[in-house]
């Protein structure tokens, strides 16, 4: 039991699919039933149960009419009996009506009720339980959280849609067949025991192919979620999809994952399809020994012929029932499936592993003093990769601290371990002497502030935003907000918005900036002004005034209180304060700056000392408030490694053409032990070669070129410390040690540069392929699909709800859809429904002849065997014909929605970049539309055409052969159908509507679910735990009560439609008592033409239930059509044709430029300017210049509002943006990380087979970015899955592999977004190192930055104000003329 237990344990913390575990079984329907759900659902299961009798008592009603028939047709009854006895039970069958109406109302209504009961509790406690959940929890799941998050949407679905009338459905049909056979057995039970003798055999069967059905099941919600996880990988990456050329390898990844799920699918659809079909031929193959017998019972006199026709009527009932039953099978299959799997993972967000986050001590002051002692930590992600070892700090209360360190050396793991995200693995943390584990968790957060790099904004205004950042934030005044926003510096930003304050920022803060976005955070952490604030390069997106002023800001706010500081750039730190250094998570240095700096500082000392070139800024001269003595703390380095995931990835067999550039030099980052003349081999080969006039031969490589002879170096050798010797400070609870650091080289000076305020959102990294279009088959004519939801490009200000297509628009889309592998299949599919169709008039015949021979004088045993077999034949074709047809019908769904998927997917791609800004573009719908719409669009045609087509076909051959037979009598069957049609579309418009407005609620609760959980750290960071779970359970119950309007409306509508089918069986047996007893047409007429019409009816009344589900699929599939027939190709990135063999002079000619999705005037103002080819230009400016806003431009990613921008003379609108593309890499400032390996994130979009794609270009590429030695550190080295569920990464392990993937795409235009800001100095100055080789080299270099360093290495600086070039030379002259805008931008001049 214990090793069970740990192995549950183990699965849990691996975050393994809950459901792998057990076997799902039926009470997981009722996995989130609790106390107050009772009520509904005894009403529920009572009513179900009571109108399950109706169909035996209305199967009783009918053995009664049809013997008055049979007796009359012996000659037992006159004609004015029949019509007295027939009136009396059609009477009670009308009476049976009002009552199924208002039984059924009350079932539909109240099984609806449940299922959004079950739905709500889902939507509750999963919320709950994953608010409640640790950090570890989320950082384990193997697909990463947003890709569960959108399984956890569609897996509430299903469970919704299996409680709500599918289950009270079967549950009805179940009890009727039970009835059934009970009033079998009760009136014959000799020959309903011989009736239904194979029920046995056939119900093994059924079980043992439902059986085979679960594990499909689980296989394919497993290859959904990694299609979903790819998806939203991508969508969140469309910057880096679109530059790298990455659309089409994004749609084969898509398709190939799309592909293996709908194997699994099929495999359910064919064990369905056998149910059905097993149940359609045991159906009809009991009258073979059931009317023989009864026949055989009926002239010995043991019965007579009403008893064996109400025993066979209610067999037949009963049968019937549970052949409804199977429609529903995989809806419940699925429903059972999601609701174990959300059971079990509500139990495991129950189970805490490892140190539990207990404490409820809540000091009534905090100090802010704070001491970590020897503190060592992992990651759950890198279990083998420490993070910090050994580590102590000691931060004062009231001083600012800084902690400075390489990438990946355990900076920002130390705000995680302070605001209690994870538990140290040993050591212990203090605040004010209190130990961290002991502190109620709620108090620190309330006392503790962390911001982050990646500042975070909801969906809200600025105002609420900022507000957030109090627990009070409903009390908060528009003038505290604006005493935060002037520490922020972001009144000038507020006063551009035209609402000001209450302008919404949008999903993510998407219409705003990096810089806006930081600055939001940081007023934030000014109006919450806690005893302690942590800031997390928390102004790397701002310039150097704007830093500076910001900084001066937090130094004057937080002077007396707690602050620590996580930085690159050394020029914020001041002389007198002090400084951490770390290195691979181990503490190397500490001191005063002022003493850093200093060479005689003992640590510093000796020919091996490491490079600490500190920027020579002005800096603010500030008084010590306590005297600390320098000194130097060393421990011995560690050993680090990581536990590694390693993913396969199928290759793409498509040609990569290399193409002719200059060389530059890998050996940027010199690696110990590095031989020399690696600095000196060519990186670059011919790639591409001139063909005709302005036409460009692509060509394969014959073979890798000499792009390393040298073969990689091994990891170089561990760093000799020095001796240690001790040293004391005079302040208490610090202890100091000195070690001289050997090899190690602290952080050189990196800027982390202003991030431009506008285009944030716009920059992503950058990279092109050579991936031709895959042509994936899907035609979706004009013709065809002119009447559904099309993209109009409306202002979102514009946009109202989407309107719901009607199905046959819908299904309009198939036929194009298919591929000519599908198109038979449809054909045969639909062929199959003839066929089945035709079976109930042909059974209904037969069925009439095997009645006639009842009053049949002579020859009645072997009539009856011979109408029997013949019903056995009928049923083998009909049974047949139902297996295919549902087979093949599910198949060809399958493939449609697939290829809509896939379409949507390749449009959605496709869409200009400005599209993805709006909000109902967000991310999250997005990836919903493909997964749960899509799932439920399939059963359009795969469930419901086929069910339809077969109810109309019958209906028609019905309707012309009963008029053959007995047109009196058809004609008034006939007049009731007006009254069916209208209740029945009056039925479906109103349930139609409710269900799109139950759907559009629950969207609304899974956004805020999705908002929540994807920044579930800075959700905790601000404790908006409560603020959050009260939205949503607001939205919750805003779900819930449109979801019980819906059950009322569309419970009483069904009610009806239901009643109108037992009021028209009154009529038709009333009038054929009438016809019968004038005797113009036969009884054996009569009885035909009651069967075909019953059966019919019975058939098309059994739509009815199908109606809810139609209607959310519909509304599911409109949306999912929307994005399948957005613009194909028609955006400016599509207009040209013209491919660049090479770049030319980039020329800007009165440029003017707004954002289509911000609310903020214009970025560039009539800009002029011409960037030279094979040079090395820095852009530079102010936040909101317009510096990533010209990169966006030169990549296509937007087009010019105005003016013209050129390449070598040539308009960009002419240019083929691929090939323009393929001529430029870009390495952005926040990076864009794949769920995949290294290797393949390097490679991005590259096929397998191209040389520049080899495991040897790859390893140099990641060299040159400085990550190699990183990399094949861990144990699966370039195999080592990354991304989503992958190994996590440092942010500046993070930005050198997006430099490793632009040097592997050997560019002739390089540009830099700020590369280098979440780099440490060492790796800064590689990359500087870069820049010099490639303007050697002729690689043109386009940097926007505002370092420094960086500024110096470039040939020319263009410098910005207001969207507009204020001047422009070299960085010598610039930075020394007097009243220019660089020198005060500089903080010179």
């Amino acid at each position: 039991m214990e090793a069970d237990t740990e192995e549950q344990n183990d699965r849990d913390r691996r975050g393994s699919d809950p459901s792998e575990s057990s076997k799902p079984q039926w009470r997981s329907l009722f996995a989130f039933t609790t106390r107050p759900h009772l009520l509904p659902l005894c009403l529920a299961l009572v009513l179900s149960v009571s109108s399950g009798v109706v169909g035996p008592v209305q199967s009783y009603l009918l053995g009664k009419v049809f013997a008055c028939f049979t007796k009359f047709g012996a000659g037992k009854y006159e004609g004015p009996e029949l019509i007295q006895n027939v009136s009396r039970y059609a009477l009670g069958i009308t009476g049976l009506g009002v009552a199924s109406g208002l039984l059924h109302t009350g079932y539909f209504a109240f099984w609806l009720v449940f299922g959004e009961l079950q739905a709500k509790c889902a939507r509750d406690s999963l919320f709950g339980g994953m608010l409640a959940k640790d950090m570890e929890w989320y950082d384990m799941r193997k697909d990463g959280i947003e890709a569960l998050i959108q399984r956890l949407q569609t897996q509430i679905r299903e469970l919704q849609m299996g409680t709500s009338q599918p289950f009270g459905f079967a549950l009805q049909s179940i009890v009727a067949a039970l009835s059934g056979l009970g009033l079998a057995l009760y009136t014959a039970w000799d020959l309903t025991l011989i009736t239904i003798a194979t029920i046995p055999f056939a119900a093994i069967t059924l079980g043992w192919i439902s059986s085979r059905m679960q594990p499909s099941i689980d296989a394919q919600a497993k290859e959904l979620n990694t299609a979903s996880k790819y998806a939203n990988n991508a969508l969140q990456a469309i910057d880096v999809v679109k530059c790298f050329n990455g659309q089409d390898f994004e749609t084969w990844q898509y398709a190939k994952v799309i592909n293996r799920a709908a194997k699994k699918y099929l495999i359910q659809a064919r064990a369905n399809a056998l149910q059905i079909g097993f149940v359609r031929f045991v159906t009809l193959s009991m009258f073979v020994q059931g009317f023989w017998y009864g026949s055989h019972i009926v002239i010995s006199g043991k019965k007579d012929p009403g008893q064996v026709l109400t025993a066979f009527w209610s067999c037949l009932s009963a049968i019937q029932a549970v052949e409804q039953i199977l429609p529903q099978i995989l809806v419940l299959e699925k429903a059972r499936a999601a609701g174990a799997t959300l059971k079990a993972i509500l139990t495991q967000m129950g189970k805490r592993h490892g140190a539990k986050m207990t404490g409820d001590l809540t000091p009534e002051f905090c100090e802010g003093d704070i001491e970590v002692r020897n503190v060592s930590f992992r990651y759950p992600s890198r279990p083998d990769q420490p993070a910090l070892k050994h580590a102590s700090f000691f931060f004062p209360a009231g001083e600012t601290t800084f902690v400075i360190g390489t990438s990946g050396s355990g900076k920002s793991t130390l705000g995680n371990l302070l605001m209690r995200f994870y538990e140290p693995a040993s050591g212990e943390i203090f605040i004010d002497g209190h130990a961290l584990q002991t502190m109620d968790v709620a108090w620190l957060r309330n006392n503790i502030t962390l911001v982050q790099q990646q500042s975070v904004l909801f969906n809200e205004t600025i105002f609420k935003n900022i507000a957030f950042g109090r627990r009070d934030w409903d009390k908060v005044t528009r003038e505290e907000v604006k005493r935060s926003i002037d520490t922020a510096f972001l009144q000038n930003t507020i006063n551009e918005l035209p609402l000001g304050l209450d302008t919404v920022v949008g999903t993510g803060g998407n219409a705003m900036s990096g810089g806006q976005r930081q600055r939001v955070a940081i007023a934030r952490a000014s109006l919450r002004d806690t005893p302690i604030l942590i800031l997390d390069e928390a102004t790397s997106a701002l310039d150097h005034i704007s830093k500076g002023m910001v900084m001066e800001a937090i130094r004057k706010w937080r002077r007396g209180k707690t602050t620590i500081i996580i930085t690159h750039d050394l020029s914020q730190i001041a002389d007198d304060e002090f400084a951490y250094i770390l290195d691979k998570g181990v503490v190397v240095q500490e001191g005063y700056r002022y003493a850093l700096e200093k060479g005689d500082a003992g640590p510093l000392v000796g020919p091996r000392r490491p490079s600490i070139n500190f920027p020579i800024t002005k800096r603010l001269p500030r008084l010590p408030e306590d005297v600390r003595k320098p000194n130097v703390v060393s421990t011995s380095s560690l050993s680090s490694s990581s536990t590694i995931s390693v993913c396969s990835h199928d290759s793409l067999d498509i040609q990569y053409h290399p193409r002719a550039q200059p060389a530059f030099v890998p050996g940027i980052f010199s690696l110990a032990g590095e031989s020399p003349e690696m600095n000196r081999r060519s990186y670059f080969e011919p790639f591409v070669s001139p063909a005709g006039t302005g036409a460009f031969a692509m060509h394969r490589m014959s073979g890798v070129p000499d792009l390393f002879a040298r073969p990689l170096s091994a990891s170089p050798q561990p760093t000799q410390g020095r001796n240690r010797r001790p040293s004391w400070s005079y302040l208490p609870r610090r202890e100091h040690k000195e070690q001289d650091l050997g090899d190690w080289s602290l952080l050189n000076e990196l800027h982390k540069a202003a991030h431009p305020d506008k285009e944030t959102v716009e920059r992503r990294a950058v990279r092109a392929s050579k991936v031709p279009p895959e042509h994936i088959p899907l035609r979706v004519t004009k013709s065809r699909t002119e009447d559904l939801p099309h993209e109009d490009h409306r202002p979102e200000n514009g946009e109202g709800p989407l309107r719901i297509a009607p199905i046959n628009k819908i299904l309009l889309t198939v036929w194009p859809t298919l591929t000519w592998k599908h198109r038979p299949l449809l054909i045969g599919g639909f062929f199959c429904a003839a066929v089945h169709a035709a079976g109930t008039p042909t059974f209904s015949f037969v069925f009439s002849k095997l009645l006639a021979t009842f009053f049949q004088p002579v020859n009645r045993e072997r009539e009856a065997l011979k109408w029997s077999l013949s019903v056995l034949a009928v049923g083998i074709g009909d049974a047949v014909a139902s297996f295919f047809l549902h087979y093949l019908l599910e198949a060809c769904g399958q493939a449609w929605v697939d290829g809509l998927r896939i379409e949507s997917m390749k449009r959605i791609i496709d869409q200009p970049r400005h599209w993805f800004d709006r909000d109902k573009n967000s991310v999250s719908k997005l990836t919903e539309c493909l997964d749960r719409n899509a799932e439920e669009m399939r059963n359009l045609l795969g469930r419901f055409a086929g069910f339809m087509f077969v109810v109309v076909t019958m209906l028609l051959l019905a309707l012309i052969w009963s008029l053959v037979v007995c047109w009196k009598l058809t004609l008034v069957g006939l007049a009731s159908a007006p009254f069916i049609y209208a209740v029945t579309r009056l039925y479906q418009a109103v349930s139609g509507t409710w269900e799109g407005r139950s759907n559009d609620a629950g969207t609304a609760a899974a956004s805020i679910f999705t908002e929540t959980f994807a920044n579930i750290r800075t959700v905790r960071a601000l404790t908006l735990e409560g603020y959050l779970h009260k939205k949503y359970l607001l939205s919750t119950e805003k779900a819930f009560g449109v979801g019980l309007r819906r059950s009322a409306y569309s419970g009483m509508f069904y009610g009806i439609s239901n009643s109108g089918v037992a009021f028209a069986t009154a009529l038709i047996f009333y009038y054929g008592s009438v016809v019968a007893a004038s005797r113009a047409f036969t009884v054996q007429s009569i009885i035909t033409v009651f069967s075909m019409l019953l059966f019919s009816i019975a058939n098309a009344n059994s739509i009815l239930a199908f109606i809810p589900q139609i209607n959310s699929s519909c509304a599911t599939a409109t949306r999912l059509l929307r994005l399948a027939n957005l613009p194909n190709k028609s955006s400016h990135e599509h207009a040209g044709h013209v491919r660049l063999s090479t770049l030319g002079t980039i020329a800007f000619n009165e440029i003017n430029f707004t954002y289509p999705s911000r609310p903020l005037g214009p970025v560039l103002n009539s800009i002029s300017l011409q960037l030279k080819p094979h040079t090395s230009i820095a852009l530079v400016g102010s936040s909101g210049s317009g510096k990533s806003t010209i990169a966006s431009l030169i990549l296509g990613l937007y087009s010019p509002t105005s003016g013209a921008l050129t390449f070598d003379s040539l308009a960009i609108s002419a240019l083929h943006l691929p090939s323009l593309r393929s001529l430029v890499a870009f390495v952005p400032q926040t990076p864009q990380i794949f769920a995949t390996t290294i290797a393949l994130n390097i490679a991005y979009a590259m096929p397998e087979r191209s040389t520049l794609a080899s495991r040897a270009a790859i390893e140099r590429a990641a060299e040159v970015a400085g990550i190699h030695t990183f990399i094949t550190s861990l144990p699966q080295g370039y195999n080592t899955l990354i991304g989503e569920g992958g190994t996590g990464l440092s942010g500046g392990q993070a930005q050198r592999i997006a430099i490793a993937r632009a040097v592997a795409r050997q560019p002739m235009l390089m540009i830099l977004d700020e590369a280098t800001s979440a780099l440490d100095g060492e790796s800064a100055r590689g990359i500087r190192e870069l820049v010099r080789r490639l303007g050697s080299q002729g690689v043109g270099v386009l940097m926007v930055t505002h370092d420094r360093e960086m500024m110096r290495v470039c040939e020319e600086i263009v410098v910005l104000k207001d969207g507009r070039v204020a001047e422009t030379g070299g960085f010598e002259e610039l930075v020394q003329r007097r009243g220019g805008e660089l020198r005060r931008l500089l903080g010179e001049g």
